[in-house]
């Protein structure tokens, strides 16, 4: 149990959490983490990915993937499909749970009041998008009583046809990047599948600078899916105060983080 004297000692600042499908499931303690902290009195912004149902969804649909030198090609279908599971499907199961467990918890797309504001980027890939502003009055307001759920679009400020190209998908974890930095936050938090960060003997590094963290980029050690949270800790650093990656599988992995137990990898 955490102790009183401890809950005190910390800054109750902004947490931003970054969680993806692969880190709720039967055993992970992420939502009820969540909740306790909102008790204890931090003001909690949950971001969430969904790649995998997109996936799932748009086969069932019979849309076939198309990828362009390894990157998904995103059209009309399919940024249909994802706004459906994104802003729809994940972001009201996660909200649903949250408010039954005890919790104050409202959906908000990355298009509501224009949080995120994007272009694309690279007509290749269709409508997919990097953020190039972010828009967190509205959310300020909510954080004060609820926790805002995010799902990962974005409005297009050069869209063409409102129906066919006005919302964009955005990297879930570069748009927690960016929202932890706008949100002047004290910590943003990674919870994934892996440890954390690992190095070329596949041991996780507890504390990483910045520079350290684009040379493991740089070299090939830091890969996949761990290049966009490397990256997004590195960019939200500037206003952030602690970036941490950590697996999310682990019970109360979110709390332990939080009140400074070592786990995972920490980036300052």
């Amino acid at each position: 149990m955490t102790s009183k004297t401890n809950i005190e000692k910390q800054k109750k600042g902004v947490i931003v959490v970054k969680i993806g499908g692969s880190t709720l499931g039967i055993g992970d303690s992420t939502l009820t983490d969540l909740v306790e902290l909102k008790r204890f009195g931090f003001n909690v912004v949950v971001v969430h990915g969904g790649g995998k149902q997109i996936s799932e969804w748009a086969s069932k649909l019979g849309i076939r993937p198309e990828f362009i030198n390894g990157l998904r090609r995103t059209d009309i279908q399919t940024m249909e499909v994802a706004i459906g599971v994104l802003a729809g499907l994940i972001n009201t199961k996660i909200v649903n749970e949250l408010n039954v467990l005890g919790a104050s918890a409202v959906g908000f797309s990355g298009v509501s009041d224009k949080l995120f504001v994007g272009k694309i980027k690279d007509k290749k890939l269709g409508l997919v998008g990097e953020i190039v502003e972010c828009n967190v009055k509205s959310l300020i307001k909510i954080l004060k009583s609820s926790i805002p759920v995010i799902s990962p679009i974005a409005f297009n400020i050069d869209f063409l046809n409102l129906e066919e190209d006005g919302i964009l998908n955005v990297n879930a974890d570069t748009a927690a990047g960016f929202l932890a930095k706008s949100l002047n936050a004290d910590k943003l938090v990674f919870q994934t599948d892996v440890e954390g960060v690992l190095d070329f003997y596949g041991r996780v590094i507890p504390h990483m600078t910045t520079s350290q963290a684009k040379e493991m980029i740089k070299s090939g050690i830091a890969k996949g899916g761990m290049i966009p949270k490397v990256h997004a800790c590195i960019n939200a650093l500037s206003n952030v105060s602690s970036t941490h990656i950590i697996d999310g599988r682990i019970n109360k992995a979110l709390l332990d983080c939080i009140f400074d137990k070592k786990i995972g990898t920490r980036i300052i």
